[in-house]
């Protein structure tokens, strides 16, 4: 499809963008430039340049210090526990929404916009009203400070949301596509995994990047469910420590944020496309 954006009007719009471009980037590289200064860097203007913004020497001594110095004991099983933790609550909430959107999109049952508006709900309500009373529950049947504690308090983050986004994929997919695999045989389930889940993958793999981002950036349960065992990464960096009581780990703290940061900036980058493709689908009908 042709656009009919001129090509000035595009010049334009790429102008207006590089302030929002910079706006979104300088936090980004304030806090790496933060983590490769050294601690003298930190409280010491003149060792740095541009004011206090870009350290004159580089140092890796805050990333050495998260992978192999006294914070890799907080730091390293805090990244697995949420690599792990994340990847879980994701498939789960991404399966049980793709069957759950299926039949709100396909079939015509009593409290179906019931289900929808519930999740929504769900979606809104404020998550630190839910810790307290996790919090008693998980003591007493024995949940508190493990991965399955952590991934089911995750589906209510993601699973609302997945569902309300799949809900949207399915209903631009024609039924008459599945009723024509119906005639030639296919059984329900064959056609739904042979016509309808091969045409809703750019729904569902987007719909998993959004759920996958909502588990990783979650901090509210993480601290409060968890001590060591499941802690993740956003909890673990408020137990970061300097190297005396007067002194702030700050260097090692944005050298673990820059960490986290990785893996979700590569997600993007490489599946930007589908990503995009996804959001879009689901917006326009026919």
């Amino acid at each position: 499809m042709e656009s009919n954006i001129s090509a000035r009007a595009k010049g334009w719009l790429g102008v207006a963008s590089i302030p929002i471009m910079l706006w979104t980037l300088i936090p980004i590289i304030w806090i790496f430039a933060t983590s490769i200064k050294s601690d003298a860097a930190l409280g010491n203007s003149e060792l740095n340049t541009f004011g206090n913004f870009w350290p004159k020497d580089i140092s890796w001594a805050n990333y050495k210090l998260i992978f192999t110095g006294g914070a890799k004991d907080l730091f390293m099983p805090a990244l697995w526990h949420s690599i792990v933790v994340c990847l879980i609550a994701t498939f789960i909430s991404v399966v049980l929404a793709t069957f759950c959107a299926y039949a709100i999109s396909r079939l015509d049952f009593p409290g179906k916009k019931a289900i929808l508006t519930t999740a929504l709900a769900v979606s809104f309500f404020p998550v630190i009203a839910m810790v307290t009373p996790l919090f008693n529950l998980w003591r007493q049947i024995g949940l508190f400070d493990t991965i399955p504690g952590l991934i089911i308090p995750y589906l209510s983050l993601t699973l609302p949301l997945s569902i309300w986004t799949l809900s949207a994929f399915f209903q631009q997919i024609p039924w008459e596509m599945e009723q024509a695999a119906q005639v030639d045989g296919a059984t329900s389930w064959q056609a739904f995994r042979k016509v309808v889940a091969p045409l809703a993958a750019p729904g569902v793999f987007t719909t998993a990047i959004i759920a996958f981002f909502t588990a990783w950036n979650d901090f509210v349960f993480s601290v409060n469910l968890t001590s060591s065992n499941a802690r993740t990464v956003p909890a673990a960096l408020a137990f970061f420590t300097g190297a005396s009581q007067f002194t702030q780990p700050t260097g090692a703290i944005c050298a673990a944020a820059v960490v986290v940061t990785i893996p979700v900036v590569i997600l993007v980058l490489i599946f930007q496309r589908r990503i995009v493709t996804g959001l879009t689908s689901g917006a326009v009908k026919g």
